[in-house]
C-alpha cells in the first residue's frame, strides 16, 4: 500500500493534477506525523501503517491559502481514511472546500493503534474509535488503495468499550453525570488543542475568545471549562464524525470522545442521522423546516 500511495502521489504531482499532497511521514523522533509534499521527488517520504492516526482534513482550509492574491488556491491531493472521508463530506456540505480542487487518495484502513503519534507511547491495542468503526473504506475517493475487507459480520456482536461506557453513563443519575463531567472539565487547561485538531471547528472567531459580547471569561475554572466544552459539543452535534482527534490531542485526557459519542448517539436516535455519510444531506441541527414535528 505504501508503494501504491507513493506512486499515485508522484503521478498527480508530476502531471500537475495537484500542487500539494498531504499524507503521512515518519518524523525525526520516529513517530508518524502529517507530511506536506510539494515535489514528486519527495513522495518517497510517504508512509502508511497503524500509526497514521491524524485526520488530515483539518489541514485543508489552511493549505488552500494561495501564495499571493494574484494566484488561485492550490489544488491538493489528500490521503484519507474512512473517518477522514466523512469529515471531508461535512466540510463539502458546508461549502468550506471545493471538491473540484481536491484529489482524494482513499486508503482501506484496518484501524489505528492507541497513543499513535505520541513519542514512545504507541501501544498494540486498537483505538476505541476503531473498535466501534463499521467502515474501513472511505465513502468518497478518486482512487482507492488497498483491498476492501469482507463485509460479513458476527450474529452476536460483542459490545465495545465505548458502548459499555455510554451505557454506564446513561445509567447514572443526573447528579452523578454532572459530577462526572465536572471532574473531567476540572482538568481542562483551556489550551484549545481539541478545537485546533477538529476538522469541523473552523470558525474565524471562536465563541470562547469572543470579547464583544464576552461569552466566557479567560479563567481556567470548572464553570468556564464546562461552558466551553458543552458549547462546542452542541456546535458539533450532527457534524461530528467520531475521528476523536480532539481527545487524542488533549494533554490532560479529558473524555471528549465520550462526550461527542453521547451526542452522536442522541442525534442518531432522534433524527436517524449520521454525519458525513454523504456531502448532500443537510445536518438536522443545521436546518429549519416549519413543517417538521418530531413529537418529542
Amino acid at each position: 500500500m505504501i508503494e501504491q500511495i507513493r506512486a499515485k502521489a508522484q503521478e498527480i504531482l508530476e502531471n500537475k493534477t495537484v500542487d500539494l499532497v498531504i499524507g503521512y511521514e515518519i518524523g525525526t523522533r520516529g513517530t508518524v506525523h502529517p507530511a506536506f509534499i510539494y515535489s514528486a521527488a519527495d513522495t518517497d517520504r510517504l508512509v502508511w501503517d497503524r500509526a497514521c492516526t491524524h485526520n488530515l482534513v483539518s489541514y485543508l482550509r489552511y493549505k488552500r491559502v494561495p501564495a499571493s492574491r494574484s494566484e488561485p488556491p492550490p489544488k491538493i491531493g489528500l490521503v484519507l481514511k474512512a473517518c477522514d472521508a466523512r469529515a471531508l463530506n461535512v466540510l463539502l456540505l458546508e461549502k468550506q472546500v471545493p471538491r473540484d480542487d481536491l484529489y482524494l487518495i482513499g486508503v482501506v484502513c484496518d484501524g489505528m493503534n492507541q497513543q499513535a503519534g505520541l513519542v514512545g507511547q504507541m501501544k498494540d491495542a486498537e483505538q476505541m474509535r476503531c473498535q466501534t468503526c463499521t467502515e474501513r473504506v472511505p465513502v468518497i475517493y478518486d482512487v482507492l488503495i488497498g483491498e476492501p475487507p469482507d463485509s460479513a459480520t458476527s450474529d452476536t456482536p460483542v459490545p465495545t468499550q465505548m458502548e459499555m461506557e455510554l451505557e454506564r453513563l446513561e445509567a447514572m443519575s443526573t447528579e452523578e453525570r454532572r459530577a462526572f463531567w465536572d471532574a473531567e472539565f476540572a482538568r481542562c487547561l483551556r489550551c484549545y488543542a481539541c478545537r485546533q485538531a477538529c476538522p469541523a471547528c473552523y470558525c474565524v472567531e471562536c465563541t470562547a475568545e469572543q470579547i464583544d459580547p464576552e461569552w466566557v471569561s479567560i479563567a481556567i475554572d470548572t464553570p468556564e471549562n464546562s461552558f466551553f466544552h458543552i458549547m462546542r459539543a452542541y456546535h458539533l452535534a450532527g457534524r461530528c464524525v467520531g475521528c476523536d482527534e480532539c481527545a487524542r490531542a488533549c494533554p490532560v485526557d479529558v473524555r471528549l470522545d465520550l462526550l461527542n459519542a453521547w451526542m452522536r448517539r442522541e442525534v442518531q436516535r432522534t433524527f436517524g442521522f449520521e454525519a458525513g455519510v454523504d456531502a448532500t444531506t443537510p445536518a438536522p441541527l443545521s436546518t429549519f423546516r416549519p413543517d417538521e414535528n418530531l413529537k418529542l
